[in-house]
């Protein structure tokens, strides 16, 4: 049934005029509200609360699916969050987290403030579903009834406090206490026009994660220890990255973080397990260096690898030239991309650009560069720390480090085998 059918039906039943209804459907679909869900807070916008429904019936979170247009469950708040987002051309304070019962936990949009906070047990009757990110979200808008219930046991803790290790893309009213490690100050086109940010690196004893700071604190500096209520996290670039909006409140820290200098080290199994990992260490063999290695050629528009004079986005291009590794890594858990730019690659071959095109010019091929690489660094174990991504593609490791790997053998070879008999 098309919008408008569904608008003519409401008009129908309500006697209403349906341009009007439409409208207002429009609106409220916009914005990933269920088609079902906004039917009947017309209805009861319109004065019709039955609507020919006895309601949605309640289930266990963990039954709920993208296929429910409404259910009503009674769970316990985890976290709350708050955020201003731009809808419909006006700004809009949502509220936002996770509610959990014995059989599951789910993210939740509260279109209005129904007074939630962290440890409370709710049910929230006919509440609307909506999919996020591949997964069902509750909905909590205008008819929503919330009701506050006896205290239930879940095993999901209250409260929001985490560490950096745990965090994954949209977890939201998260609770940290970390360093700030790198920031620096950007500005970039906002929905408001140029607008002033920080962005950088956060640490704590568990991990590092990148940050950015929408408000531009000043008290977010470079070596400030802090704790940060009301955050929530994104992907960035493969990895979670945490996000501190004006509703996030910054205190200092009254205790010192043991920051280390050194990534999180994992096998390449754990690190691609993650599905994203930042400031990892990884140490394994370099078994093969893959084609588009050495001497490359980058769009000026994108920066790209171009293939024969040809940018995908930019069509034909003069190139600008390059040196890029992309280095197969085996640790005996698994492979992955390690990808060297041009600065580090320049370590590994021994010269920059200029050496490299003056070796390619001599042999009258590019590919001399990739195997002169090929010849220094396969068969060898590396250190090799970075950035991982994980897609349909592959893993790939951003290298930020890569050195000749100091690990004894023998200590590596008895953890393997450690690992292997679990």
């Amino acid at each position: 049934m098309s919008l408008d059918d569904h608008a003519e039906e409401l008009a129908s039943d309500l006697g209403v005029d349906k341009e009007e209804v439409k409208a207002d459907l429009e609106n409220l679909v916009e914005y990933s509200v269920p088609v079902e869900e906004a039917k009947q807070s017309l209805r009861r916008k319109y004065g019709d609360s039955g609507g020919g429904s006895s309601g949605p019936s309640k289930v266990d979170i963990a039954d709920v699916t993208t296929e429910d247009s409404s259910v009503t469950v009674t769970g316990k708040v985890l976290t709350v969050g708050k955020r201003s987002i731009r809808y419909q051309g006006n700004e809009q304070v949502i509220h936002e987290g996770e509610i959990a019962d014995e059989s599951g936990k789910i993210s939740y949009t509260a279109w209005e403030d129904f007074g939630l906070s962290a440890g409370d047990t709710i049910t929230a009757g006919n509440a609307g579903v909506r999919e996020w990110e591949g997964d069902p979200e509750l909905n909590l808008g205008e008819s929503t009834n919330v009701a506050f219930e006896e205290d239930i046991e879940v095993s999901y803790p209250a409260g929001g406090d985490s560490d950096l290790e745990a965090l994954e893309p949209g977890d939201r009213g998260i609770n940290l206490e970390v360093e700030v490690v790198e920031v620096e100050t950007k500005t970039i086109d906002g929905r408001d026009g140029e607008t002033e940010i920080k962005s950088g690196v956060l640490a704590d004893e568990s991990a590092r994660l990148p940050f950015t700071d929408w408000e531009a604190r000043p008290e977010v500096a470079e070596g400030a220890a802090m704790r940060l209520e009301d955050v929530y996290v994104r992907e960035f670039r493969g990895v979670p990255s945490v996000n501190l909006s004006e509703f996030t409140s910054v205190a200092p820290l009254d205790r010192e973080l043991a920051i280390s200098d050194t990534g999180t080290r994992m096998t390449v199994s754990e690190a691609v397990g993650t599905g994203g990992a930042y400031d990892v260490e990884i140490v394994g063999n370099i078994v093969a260096v893959r084609d588009g290695s050495g001497l490359i050629e980058r769009c000026p528009e994108c920066g790209r690898v171009i293939q024969n004079g040809q940018c995908r986005s930019h069509g034909g291009v003069d190139g600008q030239d390059d040196l890029r590794v992309k280095a197969i890594l085996d640790d005996g858990t698994g492979t992955v991309t390690a990808i060297l730019d041009d600065e580090r690659t320049a370590e590994v071959y021994g010269g920059d650009v200029d050496d490299a095109k003056a070796q390619a010019r001599d042999a009258m091929d590019k590919e001399v560069v990739a195997d002169t690489i090929r010849e220094r660094i396969v068969g060898h174990e590396y250190r090799v720390r970075g950035n991982l991504s994980v897609d349909d593609y592959g893993a790939n490791l951003e290298v930020s480090e890569f050195e000749v790997s100091s690990d004894p053998p023998a200590e590596r070879a008895e953890s393997l085998l450690a690992e292997v008999a679990e």
